[in-house]
């Protein structure tokens, strides 16, 4: 692996109730993590306002373009679906706990809908008020796509894994886009811009927080499978800290899926922050962009205020010189396909809504044996993981499953080489963006994690946990984490992310990448984005 990839080779007694108990909001701490309760920002946008540049959306690309933007004199306006993540709730903290979700954890449902949803044969989802919460679990046919809604978008709910691919595979993620350049400058550019640091292994060696990996490593050494240390953009010295007691438990504490209240350098931390210094950013939270349409030389935009319960409060109309559509893979891919079908923007190519894929994400869990306990204490920040790319077409991040006990369970993500992709299309009758992914086509998937944990169950004398996604259901084939594609670079826009067909639109972000990245994605997001706002502020500003 290069300087920047996945990192290098590492060298009881409970009663079955107070187990359910413990376990009772558990969440698959599978690769998530983020920031939560609103307060409004001042000014949001105005009806009738014009902008020199709207980013549609707060994520990797989209605040990846403001900071350069307003770095480059450029006065930008962003506006984003979700909350501004800022303001305490009644327990004095920003987010919801992972194992306990509350009003905050869910973005406009009224029960929760868990990644692990049982536990010992038992659902654990539970009733909360609708509010428009951090994570959104949105259903499609097939498939349920987990994303993060608020200032900051994904940054704020993932686990923080910030891998750089190994470069010999990077001609199958981007085969249109230079390696050189992005080896070179923008992976390196990306990398300090987001923070990413390494855990201290020697430390990681020893920590109780941290026994869960050091059981998966072993696991994975004694059947030949190489174990990779993986940077992370979570505060390592703050780990540190909170595990020693001294300051304020995040990660220790198991905060994930819902935000993380302390250690976690989110975009509002990094990119944001930047761009907000230049004094030339505005950020409009709880906005959702409706419409997009040529005027003249510049775009017409259609935005609805919505409140905390979803409702809209206000339409209003702008215009934009320039719009960058940043709404993540999903966001923009079903905006992009519904202004084509309705005509709002008819010059779109055929390609829009095509090369949707999952990244390959399958979890599974492995249940121990009593002389190989994982923790009742578990970071949240995930560290490490299993590399049978080459050989099997799979990396499996060695995952926490953060419950407060002891489970003697071993919990993975795996993304895989799965070649399977979907396309959005337009529903007029239901008046809404459909997605055709098959469960199904979740099998290549599987069968490449199975080149993995077959090996260690074989050799470890181990079963399946087949308790956690359903009853008697072994494989978490319903999900992503990792959505990417639906507008792919050089087919539905140029090699830069211009639409074809109109100057001035952009998408900037996980859109753009054909469905796969071999390892968790957002690094090459950022990269990317990186790269091509490089070569739009050089030629079209």
């Amino acid at each position: 692996m290069n300087d920047n990839t996945v990192g290098s080779n590492a060298s009881s007694g409970f009663s079955r109730r107070a187990f359910i108990v413990g376990t009772g909001s558990i969440l698959g701490a599978a690769a998530l993590s983020g920031q939560a309760s609103a307060a409004p920002v001042p000014a949001p946008i105005s009806s009738g306002a014009h902008v020199p540049v709207l980013v549609i959306g707060t994520g990797y690309g989209g605040s990846v373009a403001a900071l350069r933007l307003t770095q480059a004199g450029v006065d930008v306006h962003m506006v984003e679906m979700g909350m501004a993540w800022d303001t305490p709730g009644t327990d004095g903290k920003i987010f919801a706990n992972t194992k306990t979700p509350d009003y905050r954890s869910y973005w406009l449902r009224t029960r929760t809908k868990q990644p692990l949803s049982n536990f010992l044969g038992f659902p654990i989802d539970k009733d909360v008020p609708r509010y428009t919460g951090i994570l959104d679990a949105e259903d499609f046919s097939g498939i349920t796509v987990y994303q993060g809604r608020g200032v900051g978008g994904g940054s704020l709910v993932n686990g923080g894994m910030a891998v750089t691919p190994r470069r010999e595979n990077f001609g199958a993620i981007l085969p249109t886009v230079n390696p050189d350049e992005m080896y070179n400058t923008y992976y390196p550019r990306a990398n300090a811009g987001l923070g990413v640091n390494n855990i201290d292994q020697s430390w990681w060696e020893t920590v109780d927080c941290y026994q869960y990996s050091r059981v998966g490593r072993k696991h994975a050494q004694r059947s030949g499978f190489p174990f990779v240390f993986v940077p992370n953009v979570y505060d390592m010295q703050y780990m540190k800290q909170e595990s020693a007691g001294s300051v304020p438990k995040s990660a220790v504490d198991g905060e994930l899926l819902y935000g993380n209240n302390y250690g976690k350098k989110t975009l509002p931390k990094t990119y944001l922050a930047q761009a907000k210094a230049t004094g030339r950013l505005a950020i409009s939270p709880l906005h959702k962009v409706t419409s997009v349409q040529r005027d003249g030389a510049s775009y017409t935009v259609v935005i609805e205020q919505i409140n905390t319960t979803g409702d809209t409060v206000a339409t209003k109309v702008v215009t934009a010189d320039r719009v960058f559509f940043a709404a993540g893979s999903v966001g923009t891919s079903k905006l992009l396909t519904k202004l084509k079908a309705n005509g709002a923007l008819p010059g779109l190519n055929g390609e829009v809504g095509k090369g949707w894929g999952d990244n390959g994400n399958v979890m599974c869990g492995r249940a121990n044996h009593l002389w190989d306990p994982t923790g009742a204490v578990q970071s949240s920040i995930p560290t490490a993981g299993i590399d049978n790319w080459a050989a099997g077409g799979a990396f499996a991040e060695v995952a926490p499953l953060p419950t407060g006990i002891e489970t003697f369970a071993s919990f993975y993500l795996s993304i895989t080489k799965n070649p399977n992709r979907a396309e959005f299309s337009w529903n007029a009758s239901a008046d809404r963006v459909d997605l055709n992914w098959q469960t199904a086509w979740k099998q290549p998937a599987i069968d490449m994690a199975k080149s993995i944990f077959d090996k260690i169950n074989a050799k470890e004398g181990t079963i399946y946990r087949t308790d956690l996604f359903g009853v008697y259901k072994t494989w978490g084939d319903h999900l992503t984490y990792h959505p990417l594609g639906g507008v792919v670079l050089n087919k539905a826009t140029d090699n830069y992310g211009r639409l074809h067909g109109y100057s001035g639109l952009y998408v900037i972000d996980g859109a753009l990448i054909p469905g796969n990245t071999s390892v968790n994605p957002f690094v090459t997001i950022t990269a990317l984005a990186e790269r091509n706002i490089d070569k739009i502020i050089a030629t079209d500003f």
